[in-house]
């Protein structure tokens, strides 16, 4: 069936920007703190517990959830409100935010409720950290070609084989993973893929963190030997794990943190040029701005149809496309400008760093929520071209 994109204009309402302030407030203290620095996104250790904590106590977490499991019954709207100003800050959201973001969501639809009520306040408390466990060797983004194993046994599934760049697995408490528990058949690549809950302190798991060329350790290879996952950690419909995984991508795919990942370099540059920068310059960031203004009003219009409890895949997979062009592209862009800024800038050096740091990083984020040509699949598909 054939997609109507629909990309409503969205205002954000009072109330979100009230919260805005907040957030803003909140974020400064920490900085003038000394958690985070906002001009150092090239620093080592993203994970921050204790700030992870703090931003749970806010109330930033599980926001749309029922306040049976902890949540706040907020709007979507509000969260995005908090997701941006966090991305913009350079916020150390690694901990939290994945969980937060999706897996909360797929625990709130198909869990059983003894696993909720124990997980779910736990995310919303800022406690616990989840990974995404479905790329794999040799498969790159095509889900349909996973062969890591469940196979039936006394009392739930053994679990052999192998994910890869699986964000945060070397942190993460749970992985919500896509097993093969049947062949697909000829009419349909899409059957015989479940989705689990998983431990990942459960035995027969093994983490084999893979460095990038940035000098961090974010993506992960995680092996499985003879892991036991229990029958109750199965999610939903045996087998029919793809609808599952396509509503939760629309979380994922469409957020601000799609196309702000090296936001840094931009307003680096806006402070190196000062308020009167030459027409070149201005040009330049001018455009820049005009791009990022576009993206992020598609974006909220994502966040207002998951508010209406729609399910903006093909929205969504647009929204990711064009933000992963756009921020790998950016840094190439602020070098460019930057060429005509005077060396002498007060923050000329930190510029220069940020911009060392967001080239060497921008190929990676290709690999996050499924790679360009996927997601252009996606699009074609709902566009009824193929």
């Amino acid at each position: 069936m054939t997609a109507v994109l629909r990309f409503d204009p969205i205002r954000l309402g009072s109330e979100c920007e009230k919260l805005r302030q907040e957030v803003r407030a909140f974020l400064a203290d920490e900085i003038a703190a000394g958690t985070f620095d906002p001009h150092q996104p090239n620093r080592e250790d993203t994970d921050a517990p204790e700030f992870s904590r703090k931003v749970g106590e806010r109330g930033w977490l599980g926001m749309t959830w029922p306040k049976k499991y902890g949540g706040h019954e907020r709007t979507f709207l509000e969260r995005y409100v908090v997701t941006e100003e966090m991305r913009v800050a350079n916020a150390p959201t690694r901990r939290f935010f994945v969980a937060d973001r999706q897996s909360g969501p797929v625990l709130l639809k198909y869990a059983p409720e003894h696993i909720k009520m124990d997980i779910l306040p736990r995310i919303c408390r800022g406690e616990v950290c989840f990974a995404i466990g479905m790329s794999e060797p040799n498969s790159g983004s095509d889900l349909f070609a996973a062969k890591t194993k469940a196979t039936r046994t006394d009392g739930g599934f053994l679990i052999n084989g192998t994910k890869i760049w699986t964000s945060s697995a070397h942190i993460a408490d749970y992985m919500i993973a896509i097993f093969r528990t049947s062949p697909p058949t000829r009419e349909n690549r899409r059957h015989g893929l479940t989705q689990f809950l998983v431990d990942m302190k459960t035995p027969g798991i093994k983490v084999n963190p893979i460095g990038q060329i940035t000098g961090q350790f974010e993506f992960n290879e995680v092996v499985f030997t003879d892991a036991f996952m229990p029958d109750d950690h199965l999610l939903g419909e045996i087998d029919g794990a793809w609808k599952q995984a396509t509503s939760e991508l629309a979380y994922e795919r469409s957020g601000p943190e799609r196309f702000l990942e090296t936001y840094y370099v931009l307003t680096e540059l806006v402070r190196a040029v000062g308020p009167k920068p030459d027409t070149r310059c201005a040009e330049g960031i001018g455009r820049l701005v005009a791009q990022l203004h576009t993206m992020r009003r598609m974006s909220v219009s994502v966040a207002g149809m998951l508010q209406a409890g729609k399910e903006p895949v093909v929205e969504a997979s647009i929204v990711k496309d064009i933000g992963t062009v756009w921020e790998q592209q950016l840094p190439h862009r602020v070098r460019d400008l930057a060429a005509f800024v005077d060396a002498d800038a007060g923050n000329h050096e930190t510029l220069e760093n940020q911009l060392a740091f967001a080239i060497k990083t921008a190929p990676k984020l290709t690999i996050q929520g499924g790679t360009t040509e996927v997601l252009r699949g996606i699009i074609a598909r709902g566009l009824g071209l193929r």
